[in-house]
């Protein structure tokens, strides 16, 4: 049963999100900031999937691995899932454009705002120096936030931790442009009401005791607004 739950789950969300998605949009930052980058190893080179934002898998190998950590721009997981320009400043070993990242997980390091996955922390570095770049461990950057661009549409992924019928928990997958996701609200068509979802932790929320309706295929039985 848990299953079908999923996919029916799976399939409303797709089709209600992408009325939401229009109104979030909006451009990047212009502007760098300094600070300094760091890398974690892996033995395939992706990222943790089991990082503190909670997407599993899906934080392993979202934009090919290139994947990041951070601590001051986690915002109690507010900042999951938002992407990131990043570039060192050693003119010999450091590209022009540097790695664009996108956030998975927590991690503090050594004054750092980044810890980069190593196929994002090689993606600094012009070619044939990224040993070099390796060498050091940790190198000044600067940053800024740019739009996330995705080949799919936003979509709520139905968190394993969900337990029916007494409680959902939704991880937001592929949320493109900049925006943070801050509230999410579930419409309860036998309440008739929006009811708030708890932040559990990282970008997954949840909200216990759904009604028996909240996951039939019907469209308008559900609804979701987002802030």
């Amino acid at each position: 049963m848990g299953s079908t739950v999923k996919n029916h789950c799976n399939l409303i969300f797709t089709e209600l999100i992408l009325v939401l998605l229009a109104a979030s949009l909006s451009f990047g930052q212009e502007s760098y900031v300094c600070s300094r980058a760091t890398y974690y190893g892996s033995p395939d080179c992706y990222g943790n999937p089991t990082g503190a934002c909670g997407f599993g898998e899906y934080g392993r190998t979202v934009n090919n691995g290139e994947v990041s950590g951070v601590s001051r721009l986690y915002r109690n997981g507010t900042g999951c899932g938002a992407c990131y320009q990043v570039r060192c400043k050693i003119p010999t070993h450091c590209s022009d454009e540097g790695t664009k990242v996108v956030v998975t997980d927590y991690g503090q390091g050594d004054n750092t705002d980044f810890i980069l996955s190593l196929r994002a922390y090689a993606n600094l570095a012009r070619p044939n120096m990224a040993a070099e770049l390796f060498a050091y461990g940790v190198v000044d950057v600067e940053y800024r936030r740019i739009p996330c661009g995705y080949s799919s549409n936003l979509m709520f992924k139905v968190h394993e931790h969900s337990k029916f019928p007494n409680y959902l928990a939704i991880v937001p997958i592929y949320q493109a442009g900049i925006y943070d996701i801050t509230a999410v609200e579930l419409w309860q068509e036998d309440c008739k009401e929006w009811r708030g979802m708890r932040r559990a932790y990282g970008a997954r929320v949840g909200h216990g005791k759904p009604s028996s309706g909240w996951c039939k295929r019907e469209v308008p039985s559900v609804g979701w607004r987002l802030w």
